[in-house]
Order: C-alpha cells, then sequence, then structure tokens
C-alpha cells in the first residue's frame, strides 16, 4: 500500500471560469484583428447593435453607434504593424470588463476598455470607452 497522496484535480468551476476567460478573449479578437486589417465589418461583428462607444482623438470627442465605428476602422484602413495586448479580463456570471492596448494602430497608441455580455452563450462587446493617450 503506497502512502503517496491523491493526485490532485481541479475543481470543476475553476476550470469553466478559466474556460470563460478564454470565451472573453476570443470574442475580442475580431475587433483586434480588424485594427491590423482596416476590416470595419469584423470589428462590427465584435459588437451588439446596441453598443455604445465614447472616446476623444486629438480632443474631438466622439460617440459613433457600432455601424458607424466600423466605417471609421474601414476608413483609417490597414495597420499591419499594430501591436496589441489584453491587459486584463474580469468576469462575474454574463457580465465582463476587458481592457486592450493597443500601439501604432494609425500611428496612435490607444487604451480601451469593454464591457460585455454572454447572451445565448455568445460574448460581445456593449460598450467601449477609449484614450487616445497623448492625442487628447
Amino acid at each position: 500500500m503506497s502512502n503517496a497522496p491523491a493526485p490532485k484535480v481541479t475543481n470543476p468551476e475553476e476550470i469553466a471560469s478559466f474556460a470563460e476567460y478564454e470565451a472573453v478573449a476570443k470574442a475580442l479578437l475580431p475587433y483586434i484583428e480588424a485594427a491590423k486589417t482596416g476590416d470595419g465589418e469584423l470589428s462590427r461583428s465584435a459588437f451588439y447593435d446596441h453598443a455604445n462607444i465614447v472616446g476623444s482623438i486629438g480632443g474631438e470627442f466622439s460617440t459613433p453607434d457600432a455601424n458607424a465605428f466600423a466605417a471609421e476602422v474601414s476608413e483609417i484602413g490597414a495597420s499591419p504593424d499594430v501591436q496589441s495586448r489584453i491587459a486584463w479580463i474580469d468576469i462575474s456570471g454574463p457580465a465582463a470588463a476587458a481592457k486592450v492596448e493597443f500601439i501604432n494602430w494609425a500611428g496612435l497608441r490607444f487604451t480601451d476598455f469593454f464591457v460585455l455580455y454572454k447572451r445565448d452563450d455568445q460574448w460581445k462587446i456593449s460598450g467601449k470607452v477609449y484614450d487616445s493617450h497623448s492625442n487628447n
């Protein structure tokens, strides 16, 4: 008979919360990829129809809806040298918040704060507030 301790098994709730984190990160990928490709429709696919967007560039306050923002992404075009990182994700049930940093998106640095909601097993962006750093 062995005195070795039984192998530890990760709690199912912890496994599920880890998977949710990955699902939120995956929901942000179309938006992140759109920064690189300039594909406004790809960006648009990450948002709910009702999504609110608030921020400013060059001190000009802007509140485009998701469709207008998609048009802006297309107009700006591709930024193949853009770098991004998801700084954090916080989840509570079907609600989540995330912070994504970009450098060199059309020559600018951005910090985006997202609010996401999970409906019908799918995470989507419900709102975005952003800062364009030195360009404000």
